[in-house]
């Protein structure tokens, strides 16, 4: 995958901003904000990459669905960040939207971009039945079963110490699955096969719970400016580095970089170049919180 790739993902997105033509004074803006903000578009170019490796004739007609995939993946960032959760201020080197307009804007944004996400599959220039199947992917993934009980679990268990496997539970379903969903989502698209589905999403669970534990080392290593973030804000939180240590999460966070590039060698060729050009900055080893 070439920077062509993200370059096209973010004129897309920026040409089809969800609008609201009403006489609101900000509504339509505070919608936008934070999809102008930035990020790193992760998600959304798993999704395209694996589109461009195996059917990259599909890659124009894919682009609303990853534009559904960061809309989701960007609500969920707005809820997360309010004051009844996080309470965070800074979000992509950018002030908060609840900080930047209000809680109750905040609120509304994040319903419109969960709900407009999926009008964008509904309709993408794809088969119906293409459709179907990325709509319960994403549905699943960003729902009860996935990113809606990991952030539910993470709330309700704040300064209540969880096991090992329970921690892990919660981020394979507050972050991982829609990483794991996204990759599914372009095989889905590409038409592969059942049995490759399921290894890619299997290698989305890998991916985000080493995503999760390297934003923990980040949020207990980094200053804000250097994280883009609000950062020292786990504190109350069930996160690796509470319960592991800063130098066992790094231990977990080198091991399962191995197996991520271990597994990334075993795909077809063209998909692990694809995918590499994404991930290689993911797959770095910390020694002390610091990138070696």
């Amino acid at each position: 995958m070439s920077s062509n790739l993200l370059d096209k993902f973010e004129q897309y997105l920026l040409n089809n901003l969800p609008q609201s033509k009403t006489f609101h004074p900000i509504f339509e803006e505070a919608l936008q904000d934070m999809l102008k903000a930035g990020g790193k578009r992760f998600r959304p170019m798993l999704l395209l990459s694996v589109v461009e490796a195996y059917s990259e004739l599909l890659v124009d007609n894919s682009m609303p669905v990853a534009l559904a995939v960061e809309m989701l993946h960007t609500y969920s960032l707005i809820h997360d960040d309010l004051p009844a959760m996080d309470n965070a201020n800074l979000r992509r080197g950018h002030p908060t939207l609840h900080k930047s307009f209000d809680e109750v804007t905040a609120i509304l944004v994040g319903d419109a971009l969960n709900t407009h996400s999926f009008n964008l599959i509904a309709n993408a220039p794809l088969s119906n039945d293409i459709k179907i199947d990325l709509i319960k992917t994403l549905s699943s993934d960003g729902g009860i079963d996935g990113m809606i009980i990991g952030q539910a679990i993470d709330c309700y268990f704040e300064n209540k110490k969880l096991e090992l496997n329970n921690l892990e539970f919660l981020h394979i379903h507050k972050t991982a699955r829609l990483i794991a969903g996204s990759l599914k989502m372009g095989a889905i698209i590409s038409n592969l096969s059942i049995n490759e589905q399921n290894k890619l999403y299997d290698f989305g669970i890998d991916i985000g719970l080493l995503f999760q534990i390297q934003d923990d080392i980040i949020d207990e290593t980094c200053s804000e400016e250097e994280a883009g973030k609000t950062t020292a804000n786990d504190s109350n939180k069930n996160s690796f580095v509470n319960l592991l240590g800063l130098d066992e999460a790094i231990n977990n966070a080198n091991t399962l970089a191995t197996k991520c590039e271990n597994t990334l060698k075993s795909f077809d060729e063209n998909l692990s170049k694809q995918l590499n050009t994404i991930l290689s900055k993911y797959l770095y080893r910390h020694n002390k919180g610091k990138n070696i």
